[in-house]
């Protein structure tokens, strides 16, 4: 009976949002808006204390926990505007749609702020947003055919390719490197 009258309640929501003029809709902008439903990627590696906070997906799925903070574990999707956050004794490793590959050292914190790739696009990019501890990273596709960007408290990066490594220490110091592949 509860889930009938969510469902009912949602879709009354969802018609009378459709009547609203396009201007007024969804926050008084004129661009396009819409929830991120499908993953962007997915955990490959997870130990000890992980959490991911999806950000619009709770709004979409209905049979998440009441909490929208969740352990991660190997194989959850990653979506859009995800917050990633590891506990003392934790690590994470994820992979995006479009081959990048990314590690997340214990006591970090990442927010996934955009993504968005088409295979066969030029305009493609992605913007992570680092504040908080070590952070591996191995460019895929975005950074060939868009722009590639990663935030950190000192400041942006543009990423082309690389494979950088961003720690970021208690103080809010910012130590870049390149890391270098053997043999090439």
């Amino acid at each position: 009976m509860a889930i009938r009258t969510i469902c009912l309640f949602l879709a009354g929501i969802c018609l009378g949002a459709s009547a609203l003029p396009p201007s007024l809709a969804w926050g008084q902008s004129n661009s396009p808006q819409r929830l991120d439903v499908s993953p962007i990627g997915k955990v490959q590696t997870a130990t000890g204390t992980v959490h991911i906070e999806h950000g619009s997906a709770v709004v979409v799925q209905a049979n998440l926990p009441p909490s929208s903070t969740a352990e991660a574990k190997v194989g959850d999707p990653v979506f859009r505007g995800d917050l990633i956050q590891t506990g003392t004794d934790g690590a994470l490793g994820v992979v995006l749609a479009d081959g990048t590959s990314f590690t997340v050292s214990s006591n970090a914190r990442m927010e996934v702020n955009e993504f968005v790739y088409d295979p066969k696009g030029h305009s493609n990019s992605t913007l992570l947003s680092l504040t908080k501890g070590t952070f591996t990273f191995i460019a895929g596709n975005v950074a060939h055919t868009g722009d590639m960007k990663i935030d950190t408290p000192l400041g942006t990066m543009g990423i082309r390719g690389t494979a950088p490594r961003v720690e970021i220490g208690e103080d809010g110091s910012v130590r870049f490197s390149t890391l270098i592949e053997e043999k090439k």
